[in-house]
């Protein structure tokens, strides 16, 4: 165990509230502004389909095409190509109105309300209850929670991930607003250099996401342990606070979350990123589905993991920055794990 741990000096209570507060007011506005935008987008589709399909009904002419050649070119039957491709004879793939509708009006919509409602439930939660403080006073003796490799591991993969978010959001939601804001000119560069490192980072984040998924799998394996802390509302229902060992339940959660998220993430980003290994249309189109609908899940996840390991709970940020944690913290939170660590110490100086 080390000893002299110096935590940071809190900032104070009236401050943390005012800034919450103006919070909560930001994000109230970028909720109604992406919403509003983003049903404007749905209406405007929903009227450019149902033209569409009107003249694919009524068999309306294209310049010199004659009505049967139209309605077959929009029912999506197949032609005659020289060119060897699957879909070659196809000239319009109807399953990619299917796909524009459902991405545009229900993923994009749904994500907006999803992404807020979790933003502005946290700072409710903060101003409400506020953090989870420690029981106790400090001890002063600290013990090691996370080795150097760990932490930067979870930071590689956080840094990444703040980047793939702001990068990914911008091309799901940013040309509603942000050729407003910034100019359309300054709009087009961004969103170019937006999608290379999209692309690019994608792969080093599946790198190093898999590396520490590998790493930590064996501190997250479920047990019955993890049962009585979900049981307990991790410490929220009964007021005190449930067993945990190195890992609790709620971090074994969004472990598995993290896991299975970001295997869905990662195939599916491989999909849109090597288009020359896959040839069918309806692929890239449902790799686009679940890429976007994993991301918006594990975004609202990392969101509230980020919350509870820095401002929503005293002392965890520490284990991640420095690698240590005070003992009165690893008692109160994560107590089998602590009791672990005094025994093996223990026999260690018998052994001695």
């Amino acid at each position: 165990m080390n000893l002299k741990h110096q935590p940071m000096q809190a900032m104070p209570g009236w401050l943390n509230h005012s800034l919450m507060a103006v919070l909560l007011y930001v994000l109230v506005i970028w909720l109604l502004g992406i919403t509003s935008a983003v049903q404007a987008a749905q209406a405007a589709n929903t009227a450019n389909s149902a033209s569409a399909m009107a003249g694919a009904v009524t068999g309306t002419t294209v310049g010199n095409r004659g009505a049967d050649y139209w309605r077959q070119v929009t029912r999506g039957e197949s032609g005659y190509s020289t060119h060897r491709h699957d879909e070659a004879g196809v000239l319009i793939n109807r399953s990619g109105e299917d796909w524009r509708l459902l991405r545009n009006d229900t993923i994009k919509t749904y994500g907006a309300w999803a992404l807020g409602v979790t933003l502005i439930g946290l700072v409710l939660v903060y101003l409400l209850f506020g953090a989870n403080k420690l029981d106790s006073p400090r001890s002063g003796r600290t013990v090691e929670r996370w080795k150097r490799v760990d932490r930067y591991l979870h930071w590689t993969v956080a840094g990444l991930f703040i980047v793939l978010t702001i990068t990914g959001l911008s091309i799901l939601y940013g040309r509603h607003f942000l050729p407003e804001l910034m100019g359309k000119g300054a709009f087009g560069s961004y969103m170019s250099l937006g999608k290379l490192l999209h692309n690019y980072l994608g792969v080093l984040f599946a790198i190093t996401l898999v590396i520490m998924l590998l790493k930590w799998l064996a501190n997250n394996l479920p047990t019955v342990t993890d049962i009585q802390w979900f049981l307990q509302g991790g410490g929220m229902i009964k007021g005190k606070h449930p067993h945990a060992g190195y890992m609790n339940g709620g971090e074994k959660l969004w472990f598995w979350v993290l896991f299975l998220g970001g295997v869905v993430l990662m195939l599916s980003g491989l999909v849109l990123d090597f288009p020359a290994y896959f040839d069918n249309r309806d692929d890239f189109q449902l790799a686009n589905l679940f890429h976007a609908v994993s991301a918006l899940v594990l975004i609202c996840g990392a969101t509230a993991h980020a919350y509870i390991g820095s401002v929503g709970t005293e002392g965890a940020l520490e284990g991640m920055t420095t690698g240590q944690v005070d003992e009165t913290w690893a008692k109160q939170h994560h107590d089998l794990w602590y009791e672990q660590i005094k025994a093996d110490a223990s026999d260690g100086k018998a052994n001695d």
